[in-house]
């Protein structure tokens, strides 16, 4: 198989805020490969709409993801971004420890959904052949491929101290992200993950309906542009896992901030990843879990 090179992701500078119709983050919101037109009858303070009205609602594809010929993983995902998708998902997963351990990625649509082809180095292809499953993920897990426990839990080197940041960045950068969220604002279906600089202002966003995908997503984004993500810090619109801590984590970010709560064991990896973890973030108000010292007033 022929490859084609990594394309390039955009420069932040040249992707300004979405909107609807505005492919600045990645392809327009009602793209047919992000949102569908339905029709839907509608139901207010108790009573049916006489018609159907039109609705928009996200797509959920199935993407399988081949390293080298060798099938490796499917999973349920938002056609759009699948190159961020394929290489973040690879770097977070192990599968690669570098960019540049991918060679080119491929997207080909078959069988109603979309296999993306990636070639990967010879060294990493012998490492994935000795950890080969199949799997098939339902939307948002953050389980698919591992088969052990030890895989699960694995631990994550902690991120740098890194320097703090205000507080009043971090919620101003989450807000900013609820306003970049298109797709979100269309069909009400999708999470978004977001990369903002330490004075809270936001240079990359990316959505999909399941939470791990939009972080992966994110985390390839990140790559493509040449962006250290240790000189940032990671927003995601929805919960804080455990699996989102060890991807943000792997990323360097020094801080993760979560629009709703953490788990238990998010936490603790949070705590020793040398992570700053915060949740329920909610217009001024949040809760910092782990590491509060790098946030300030």
């Amino acid at each position: 198989m022929a490859s084609a090179p990594i394309p390039s992701a955009a420069s932040p500078a040249d992707r300004p805020a979405a909107r609807p119709g505005n492919p600045a983050d990645g392809p327009p919101a009602d793209s047919p490969a992000s949102s569908a037109r339905v029709g839907v009858t509608r139901i207010r303070a108790g009573v049916p709409a006489a018609s159907p009205q039109a609705d928009h609602v996200a797509e959920e594809t199935p993407v399988a993801l081949e390293y080298n010929g060798i099938s490796h993983a499917t999973m349920l995902a938002t056609p759009a971004d699948l190159e961020d998708f394929a290489l973040g998902f690879s770097l977070t997963e192990g599968i690669v420890e570098r960019p540049s351990d991918v060679r080119g990625i491929d997207l080909r649509p078959q069988c109603g959904g979309i296999v993306v082809e990636l070639e990967i180095s010879s060294a990493c292809a012998v490492r994935l052949r000795e950890r080969r499953r199949a799997m098939a993920g339902r939307t948002g897990c953050g389980l698919c491929g591992v088969e052990t426990l030890p895989e699960v839990l694995r631990e994550v080197p902690p991120v740098a101290a890194g320097a703090p940041v205000a507080a009043g960045a971090v919620l101003r950068a989450m807000r900013d992200m609820r306003a970049r969220q298109p797709l979100h604002e269309l069909t009400g279906a999708t999470h978004a993950a977001g990369w903002a600089r330490p004075d809270g202002s936001l240079e990359l966003v990316r959505e999909d309906v399941g939470r791990h995908n939009a972080l992966d997503k994110l985390v390839g984004a990140l790559a493509r542009a040449g962006r250290d993500a240790a000189q940032g810090m990671i927003l995601v619109s929805s919960r804080a896992s455990f699996e989102m801590v060890q991807k943000a984590a792997w990323t360097g970010a020094g801080v993760l901030a979560a629009v709703s709560a953490p788990t238990a064991l998010a936490i603790r990896t949070a705590q020793r990843a040398n992570l700053t973890l915060l949740g329920f973030m909610r217009q001024d108000d949040a809760t910092v879990y782990t590491h509060p010292e790098r946030v300030i007033a």
